[in-house]
């Protein structure tokens, strides 16, 4: 049986495919025996698990939380006749932490990084019938250098912190290419010229290659163009039409247009995919967040992208197209995926229905160089996978200040944070970037802060105005590091909330405590308002759109069952920000 069987990149689709997931060999290997007994050669395996779930996921088969920090897996493949001649890759959509594979025992790939994807091109490896391909996951379930978010280093989740994720925990699968092929591209919209930027990565370029791009829109050409490939990296740019004309992307109206790509040699295609994109601008002014160059409210939830059977890995593609739908429903227009690289699949279906998403870095929580150049290298990785999803309009590589606890006494820690702000802006000047979500911040595009207090009037006098923004210390912290000020950059509340309200058999905590529907959506009415009566807060993001394990301060169950009335917090969370100030249409805590 064949899990999780959608195509699993979204964004650069090709016809053929195999998908890997299903049933494979398992084996926990505690006391690191299996590369000094090579069982990537050979080894009777003494069980069996359900990927792409981690074991300690119910839906894996398993469903065991204790410590296992090296696993391996095995299983068999074979492959179509039809890829006769062709080049194969192996692809992984995320194994935490470090990753070895090997093909009929010859080594392939290493990689490290929990959360984003590697590729192997398995060519050489494979054999005719049978094939068997090996992994070797190591993931240091107590290692605070690591980037990790929200997993846990203790062995039952306590307080804001979940249940872990070991080894593989998104789609394997594999796919035939020809030697000569299209590995990823960008694209960057410009809505105010009415033009795309495009750059084609092409592996083993040859002479005489073309690129056929042809846009179009319900099925009807928009426009084409064909460009000459002339070395591995080529950039083109392609006029879609007058600005006036362009459709354009945003949640309230989520106009995507279809690419088609073509890899031509003379009369040869010897490459073709299909993808996607949108139309659409992020940008501040005046200190005013801008969609599409008008002013903006975003209306975030915070989302942690866990689930009650799959832990990170959600049990189908229906269960991500009801989050979205969900989040949506609520009133939200966006979702900041706390802690987590989210899955593709989760970015299209943000992409399709129109949410608007921030893209976050899991993060460590000691400070070394070791923990520099993880997270550095991962979150570079994870840039790259999700570069040209319209949906996303922020970066945050920082949260709270984890993985780096003492910026006011060591130099290098904030140095740290503004080498990540700058490295994204030199990579992605289309999006805005967070330096470290919540206080403490250094250059940011966004003055961003967290706050959970639980009075609406406390927070109504608390942003008022803003000097007493700026003077605030929410949780006893500065809103910037020692040298930063604030330079006009747009204000967001992009945690608050937090209200615990006990709906099903899970005990748990949050950060107050609602007692019946009534309580729980007074208590709801009086933070939000709060937060929209202010004209200086121009967004926020609420915490948290799903309970998760002993955390309940979730707007849902955790299996995604509305505490009160959808249409309810829908209204209060969509509330008419042009009423802001006047206090007479919100309850107050």
């Amino acid at each position: 049986m064949i899990t999780r069987p959608e195509y699993p990149r979204p964004q650069l689709v090709r016809a053929d495919w195999l998908n890997l997931n299903g049933d494979w060999l398992f084996e926990y290997d505690d006391d690191d025996a299996g590369l000094r007994d090579q069982w990537f050669t050979r080894h009777e395996f003494s069980q069996s698990i359900t990927v792409p779930f981690a074991y300690q996921a119910r839906l894996s088969g398993i469903g065991e939380t204790a410590f296992h920090d090296i696993v391996w897996y095995e299983r068999q493949f074979e492959l179509p006749d039809a890829w006769q001649g062709q080049h194969v890759l192996l692809h992984f959509g995320a194994v935490d932490y470090q990753a070895t594979v090997w093909v009929n025992g010859q080594f392939v790939a290493a990689h490290e990084g929990g959360h984003v994807p590697f590729t192997a091109d398995v060519t050489h490896a494979l054999q005719p019938g049978h094939n068997r391909v090996t992994v070797r996951a190591e993931d240091h379930s107590t290692d605070l250098e690591q980037p990790r978010g929200k997993q846990y280093w203790e062995t039952q989740s306590a307080s804001i912190f979940y249940t872990r994720t070991t080894g593989i925990w998104q789609t394997v699968w594999l796919e035939p290419v020809p030697e000569t092929h299209l590995e990823r591209y960008t694209l960057l919209p410009d809505i105010d010229s009415g033009q795309i930027a495009l750059e084609f990565f092409v592996a083993q370029p040859q002479d005489g290659l073309t690129m056929r791009i042809a846009v179009t829109r319900g099925g009807a050409l928009v426009t084409e163009l064909r460009i000459a490939i002339d070395t591995a990296r080529t950039g083109a740019s392609l006029q879609m039409g007058k600005p006036e004309e362009l459709a354009l992307w945003s949640p309230e109206n989520p106009a995507l247009y279809d690419l088609a790509l073509e890899l031509w040699q003379g009369d040869t295609c010897l490459d073709a995919l299909t993808s996607y994109f949108g139309m659409r601008k992020i940008a501040t002014d005046g200190g005013k967040v801008l969609l599409n160059n008008q002013p903006y409210m975003m209306r975030l939830v915070l989302d942690q992208g866990y689930t009650p059977d799959g832990i990170l890995t959600f049990p189908s593609d229906e269960a991500i197209r009801r989050d979205v739908e969900l989040t949506k429903a609520l009133g939200f227009n966006g979702a900041r995926k706390h802690q987590k690289v989210e899955e593709p699949r989760y970015l299209y279906w943000a992409d399709q229905l129109g949410l608007l998403v921030w893209g976050e870095m899991a993060n460590a929580y000691q400070y070394s160089a070791s923990a520099v150049r993880r997270i550095t290298h991962e979150w570079l990785e994870a840039i790259e996978r999700d570069f040209n999803h319209p949906c996303i309009v922020a970066w945050v590589p920082v949260n709270e200040s984890w993985g780096v606890p003492d910026l006011a006494g060591d130099s290098r820690q904030t140095e740290h944070l503004l080498a990540l702000y700058h490295l994204v802006r030199s990579l992605d000047p289309s999006r805005l970037v967070i330096s470290n979500d919540g206080w403490e911040h250094a250059r940011t595009d966004l003055l961003t802060i967290h706050d959970y207090e639980g009075s609406g009037d406390v927070l109504r006098a608390r942003y008022a105005t803003r000097d007493s923004i700026l003077q605030a210390r929410p949780a006893k912290r500065d809103l910037y590091v020692s040298g930063f000020a604030w330079r006009g950059e747009p204000i967001l509340v992009t945690e608050f909330g937090g209200i615990a309200y006990q709906k099903d058999a899970q005990e748990g905590w949050g950060y107050t405590a609602a007692s019946s529907d009534d309580d729980f959506l007074r208590r709801y009415e009086a933070v939000v308002a709060a937060i929209l009566a202010s004209p200086q807060v121009h967004g926020f993001c609420y915490t948290q759109l799903t309970d998760v394990e002993q955390e309940i301060n979730g707007l849902l169950t955790y299996d995604r069952q509305p505490k009160v009335d959808l249409a309810r917090i829908r209204a209060i969370t969509a509330a008419d920000v042009h009423h802001r100030g006047t206090g007479d249409r919100h309850a107050t805590g």
